[in-house]
């Protein structure tokens, strides 16, 4: 079994050092948070990831705290119908999971000490020295592999790969759910400058998002909070409901995303993992999925062999194509729905929602809603 550094707390990083804890390795947790927790607001788990959340024993509890998503639905402002995607096309009980981000955090945080996993809270990590006869990290090892999961600004990745901001992102807010749809991530598009979804966060609790440039994120708000209401309320009424419990700006938290580019998930004896290795743009919702996704495929490919190098090379084998797909996809759809760029939104708009009537192109789109594809024509397998 391996000395194992895993450095960040995310979803990718818990999710990792508690299964390779339960597998025998020592594992060493680095977080520079003082107190660990979640940032961010709702998050819509997919059946890839669900997969992984019952292979960690924590599926139920989350089930119990989240709200089964059973249908994607985006219109535009004039009611014209773009998509209206459901899981059940895939079978009895397939679902999604629109969860607050806490809910997910706690449920593999809190195991980890009692798997074994040693915790590093308070501790920064920007860069590791790799000697001949280990890694050592913030003084400690030495470790025979080093797990960065530490997020898209990922400072150890350093100059490794392509790192991209995107030029729009988010405003996210989390409030009660009411009378909103229980089961229906509900979207709203004007242009490809508008766009506002609701996303059922838990029993109890919705979360509303909206789009913004990156560079100017609050300028929606210039003219107040009421006005920002009533455009969205002319729009997407249920986010205008959501909305109406934003009773101060700072309620409203803040959402970039990059997109990164790598050209192996691992450098020496350094696996990149999670938005790490390939944030994108989260259009298809995948960000949580792929890091449990690879949470699992490096522990097994560490189970597979005992030699580090070689398990790498098996574990960027195993998920190149997966995280490939979803990250050209992620990126050729952004502009069409997030970006400056209006004169794509009317062939979006004509040509979206007949194509998603189509029976094949419709269960095609829901496989990629629910992470299932490695390719246009290729499914996705988990597995070394």
């Amino acid at each position: 079994m391996s000395d194992i550094a895993v450095v960040g707390a995310g979803t990718a990083g818990c999710a990792t050092a508690l299964l390779l804890a339960r597998s025998g390795h020592r594992v060493v947790l680095f977080e520079q948070a003082p107190e660990p927790g979640a940032a961010g607001a709702g998050l819509l788990l997919q059946p890839t990831g669900l997969a992984v959340l019952e292979r960690l024993g924590v599926h139920e509890a989350l089930l119990a705290a989240g709200a089964p998503i059973d249908r994607l639905r985006c219109r535009t402002a004039d009611g014209r119908e773009l998509l209206d995607l459901r899981y059940g096309v895939l079978g009895p009980g397939v679902h999604g999971l629109g969860l607050h981000r806490g809910d997910l955090f706690h449920a593999l945080y809190d195991p980890l000490a009692a798997a074994g996993v040693e915790l590093r809270p308070g501790t920064r990590v920007r860069r590791i020295d790799d000697t001949a006869h280990g890694v050592r990290v913030a003084g400690e090892g030495p470790f025979d592999l080093v797990v960065a999961a530490d997020g898209a600004r990922s400072a150890l990745r350093a100059a490794y790969g392509r790192v991209r901001p995107y030029p729009w992102g988010a405003l996210w807010f989390i409030g009660e759910r009411r009378g909103l749809d229980a089961d229906t991530l509900d979207q709203v598009v004007d242009g490809t400058r508008f766009l506002a979804g609701v996303l059922p966060t838990g029993r109890e609790l919705a979360s509303l998002f909206f789009s913004v440039r990156a560079d100017r994120p609050r300028e929606c708000l210039a003219r107040g909070l009421d006005a920002w209401r009533a455009g969205l309320a002319a729009r997407h009424p249920a986010a205008a409901a959501l909305a109406a419990q934003v009773t101060d700006p700072a309620f409203l938290q803040e959402a970039r995303y990059h997109d990164v580019v790598l050209p192996a998930l691992h450098r020496g004896r350094v696996a990149f993992i999670g938005d790490a290795g390939h944030a994108m743009s989260p259009q298809l919702g995948q960000g949580a999925n792929l890091a449990l996704c690879d949470a699992a495929a490096l522990a097994d490919c560490l189970a597979a062999t005992s030699d580090v190098a070689a398990a790498l090379t098996r574990f960027d084998a195993a998920r190149r194509a997966h995280v490939r797909f979803y990250g050209q996809a992620s990126r050729w759809m952004t502009p069409f729905f997030q970006s400056g760029r209006n004169r794509l939104a009317p062939p979006r708009d004509r040509l979206l929602g007949p194509l998603s009537r189509l029976p094949w192109v419709g269960r095609e789109m829901v496989r990629t809603m629910a992470g299932m594809k490695a390719g246009v024509l290729r499914p996705y397998r988990p597995g070394p």
